[in-house]
């Protein structure tokens, strides 16, 4: 999936939305700068990491906080509010709706006194795939 550029579309922004529409799952910045260097594209590790937080910023992207503490990023349809579902061995990814827990994080606002304003879930587990070959 390609995400949308929504600003000025300099040549590095579009070599950068290439390369992530390429990627399977999620990925780190350092997963696109070696993929640009095997493609021969000379773009910055300081491009790479603004442009996927203007892509983030836009919606084109989430990032991810994975149980290893790294970060990463996964490309999504800006649509309605959504969470994911992330493979722990191949790193395949999937949007899920967010049925029922808007609920849940009114009622957590209104026992808490809190304003909720955001939040998000990754769920993280073994995608069909990897459970039927037996991944651990």
């Amino acid at each position: 999936m390609r995400p949308s550029i929504t600003t000025r579309e300099t040549a590095p922004r579009k070599a950068i939305a290439a390369l992530i529409a390429e990627r399977h799952g999620h990925f780190t910045a350092a997963d696109l700068l070696a993929d640009a260097r095997r493609s021969n594209l000379t773009i910055g590790r300081a491009t790479v990491f603004r442009t996927l937080d203007l892509f983030a910023e836009q919606g084109a992207l989430e990032r991810l906080d994975l149980p290893s503490g790294e970060h990463a990023y996964v490309a999504c349809v800006p649509t309605e509010h959504h969470h994911h579902v992330v493979c722990r061995s191949c790193g395949a990814s999937a949007e899920v709706a967010d049925t029922g827990l808007q609920a849940v994080v009114r009622q957590i606002g209104d026992r808490s006194g809190y304003r909720i304003d955001s939040h998000r879930l990754e769920l993280y587990g073994l995608c069909p795939t990897c459970r039927r070959v037996g991944a651990q």
